[in-house]
């Protein structure tokens, strides 16, 4: 039987954005925070290179916006790159209270006044990424995890899928959400809702994404009134093991700012012709360098060698990878890895202010969901963990400074569960899944045309009409929800990049290989936006 629930805060998401918001809210407050699966399933889990920050008097803050606005290539909004910024350094300082164990330099003996180890990436033109091993997102995501589990107001519920948010006159007050174990859908009402739900990568065929990364809270947010932006750019991460059996593993890119070099199969480099940076320009140029090599050569793959490393350097600084390419009979200090480019982060998303507010009146976004400003037309590598811990601080406080403790509710049906379940279509509905993937990585992919783009607007709307039959006839299950999302997103993704007549950042297209003079964001605005009118 389906069940009420009533906080005064609702948190659709259990990554590090989700997790830092809950743990920042007033003691007093009530909250729930909803998983899709097990706790430490999520993208932020699996996050292996580390969090972007200015932490010491060798790098400045304007650097820190500096390199962050040249790589976002003219579309980052000052504001919120310089307010992301700007609070790195006190977010390091709150995580390292939470107990998050960062490495520190090992060539200095004073532990209480040692620097931490900063690793250096692509775009960036100091090193300022703080990290741990190479599973700096583990030890974020058990340590966050094991405060809120310890936290009295805040209550975890795991196996819940987001099926559609309940918006009355203009304000959000909750969400239907589907119990996986029972099967029912439940009605959580609160007086504001967070959508920290991570990006949509599983639109695409090849993804670094976990399962869940399928667009959930872009598309319930655009159903419920919100505008979007910038769904145009999805960056590829341009190395991600490439083994039949390997599910797309990433390999950080610290490996590259650790000395890695790209090579081709006959182990020559290739990357100095691409960019002046070579393997540390932007993760754009490499992925479509990798791209253009690939299909030149007809290869499967290309290769990144850290060889020249010791082993000890290896296993210290990138324990993961190397247990992991283990695995598969690759020795990480002796030979090279292969690697392909995969689909990795949705740069663009929910529009939000700096508080993380949606158009709908109670109604947040933050990390990978939201379109800030900062990630403008390519992310600059390790700013999204930094994005996550930041706007979660200030939606903490906006929240904590207008959420009503007493706040009534509507008195909102309940789901409407007298859909018939017919087993028949779970086939139909794996069958349409890979379909949409398969055509978002053929047509939507690195390198696009106006003919590719037509094709995919065209496949994906007939889609969304085969989709709308079964959730009109059939019991909701994570599969149909999932398929309905990232339709919806996919739709939203091939409308903004149409719109875009350019290449820039990570949109690049064979019909507009030049940049226009002006950059405009491509926003899109719902017909049922309370902007309306």
């Amino acid at each position: 039987m389906a069940s009420r629930h009533q906080q005064q805060v609702l948190i659709i998401g259990s990554g590090a954005a989700g997790l830092s918001l809950a743990l920042r809210l007033p003691g007093h407050y009530r909250v729930a925070m909803l998983s899709k699966a097990d706790l430490n399933q999520g993208s932020t889990y699996w996050a292996q290179g580390g969090m972007a920050a200015v932490l010491h008097n060798r790098d400045t803050v304007n650097s820190h916006v500096q390199d962050t606005l040249a790589a976002g290539a003219g579309l980052c909004h000052r504001e919120a790159v310089e307010f992301t910024v700007r609070n790195s350094r006190r977010c390091v300082e709150w995580l390292v209270e939470q107990g998050v164990d960062f490495d520190l330099r090992e060539d200095q003996s004073d532990r209480q006044d040692r620097e931490f180890h900063l690793t250096m990436e692509g775009g960036h033109s100091h090193r300022r990424i703080i990290h741990a091993a190479d599973r700096t997102g583990r030890a974020i995501s058990e340590v966050l995890t094991e405060r809120a589990l310890a936290a009295t107001n805040i209550e975890i519920f795991t196996h819940r899928v987001a099926v559609d948010l309940v918006v009355d006159q203009g304000r959000c007050q909750g969400a239907y959400i589907l119990n996986q174990q029972t099967g029912h859908v439940d009605l959580f009402q609160a007086g504001a809702v967070i959508l920290a739900t991570g990006g949509a990568s599983k639109a695409y065929l090849y993804t670094s994404n976990p399962d869940g990364a399928s667009g959930d809270g872009i598309a319930m947010a655009w159903r419920a009134g919100c505008r979007v932006a910038n769904l145009e750019f999805n960056q590829f991460h341009p190395t991600c093991l490439y083994h039949p059996k390997a599910k797309s593993f990433l390999i950080t890119e610290a490996i590259r700012g650790e000395g890695g070099k790209l090579l081709l199969p006959d182990g020559q480099r290739f990357m100095q012709h691409f960019h002046e940076q070579a393997e540390l320009a932007p993760r754009d140029v490499v992925a479509r360098a990798i791209d253009h090599e690939m299909k030149r050569l007809g290869a499967d793959c290309v290769f990144l060698d850290i060889s020249h490393k010791s082993r000890d350097f290896l296993q210290s600084h990138f324990p993961t990878v190397m247990s992991r390419c283990e695995e598969f009979g690759i020795d990480i200090s002796t030979e090279p890895i292969p690697v392909v480019p995969a689909a990795h982060y949705t740069c663009g998303g929910i529009m939000v202010d700096t508080n993380g507010r949606t158009d709908v009146t109670g109604l947040y976004a933050i990390g990978e969901a939201s379109c800030t400003g900062l990630h403008g037309a390519n992310r600059m590598a390790s700013n999204s963990l930094l994005e996550c811990i930041v706007y979660a601080e200030a939606a903490a406080a906006h929240i904590s400074e207008t959420v009503d403790q007493n706040d009534t509710f509507i008195d909102a049906a309940p789901w409407d569960e007298s859909q018939v379940t017919d087993s028949d279509e779970d086939v139909v509905i794996s069958h349409n899944w890979d379909e949409l993937r398969r055509f978002m990585w053929d047509y939507v992919g690195i390198v696009r045309t106006n003919k590719r783009l037509q094709r995919a607007q065209h496949r994906v709307q007939m889609l969304q009409a085969e989709i709308a039959e079964y959730y009109s006839n059939y019991k909701v299950s994570n599969d149909l929800l999932e398929l309905r999302n990232l339709a919806m997103v996919a739709q939203l993704m091939i409308r903004c990049a149409i719109s875009r007549k350019e290449s820039r950042g990570l949109h690049y297209t064979l019909d507009y290989p030049q940049q226009l003079a002006e950059a405009k964001d491509t926003v899109l605005q719902p017909e049922n936006s309370p902007l309306q009118g």
